[in-house]
């Protein structure tokens, strides 16, 4: 399989044709092999336009919206991020690419350590993975720049908001059990800005500011 071609299709037909623009992005979607993030099972669906299954009822999200969140963050080079739900690792690389530390943070292990070691063989040295309840964000590594919450919340925690820098960002799923509002969450010296970006639908975000059990 010619997979560099399929990485260019996805992103023609997938990213830009839905209005995707920033050419950072655009340029690390084109590059991070999302293939070797898939499971063998679904190798033949890395590029597809929809989530994949990854084991532990998680998923590695669409493409479109991979980008669509990581262009939300309007990442420039220079940042600290947070990622809530490493999964696979493949937002975790992408997000590599663009900023210069990542801090991501896993609830389930066996994903977590699969990550971790997928992600060193790919020699990302800039993203630290991390066991625990991401709801609460990581305070010890705090302020970040960006926080990207990979799975769907009742409403926007708090604790988050309090971890950002004074013109952070988050971009979080919101909302009930098979329907979410992607929100941007921007912090501007004292004041915070919410904005609705689209629709979406994202596995349950599981811990003390999220829901206490998954919701399905």
């Amino acid at each position: 399989m010619d997979f560099s071609q399929l990485r260019e299709n996805m992103v023609r037909s997938q990213i830009m044709a839905r209005g995707i623009s920033d050419p950072r992005v655009l340029d690390v979607m084109r590059r991070v092999p999302r293939d070797r993030f898939a499971p063998d099972a679904y190798l033949d669906s890395a590029y597809d336009d929809h989530p994949l299954p990854i084991g532990e009822g998680q998923t590695i999200s669409q493409p479109y919206m991979v980008a669509l969140m990581t262009q939300s963050l309007s990442l420039k080079g220079d940042e600290r991020v947070l990622e809530i739900g490493t999964g696979s690792g493949y937002q975790a690389a992408i997000l590599a690419e663009l900023a210069r530390d990542v801090y991501s943070i896993e609830r389930i292990e066996i994903l977590a350590t699969r990550a971790r070691k997928l992600l060193k063989k790919l020699n990302y040295q800039n993203i630290e993975i991390i066991v625990g309840d991401g709801s609460k964000g990581l305070p010890e590594k705090a302020p970040f720049d960006g926080i990207i919450v990979t799975a769907s919340a009742p409403d926007v925690p708090q604790v988050l908001v309090d971890q950002l820098s004074s013109r952070g960002r988050i971009v979080i799923p919101v909302g009930g059990t098979f329907s979410q509002d992607l929100v941007l969450v921007e912090k501007v010296d004292d004041k915070v800005v919410q904005t609705v970006v689209c629709g979406c639908v994202f596995v349950p975000l599981i811990g003390e500011h999220g829901w206490q059990r998954s919701p399905i």
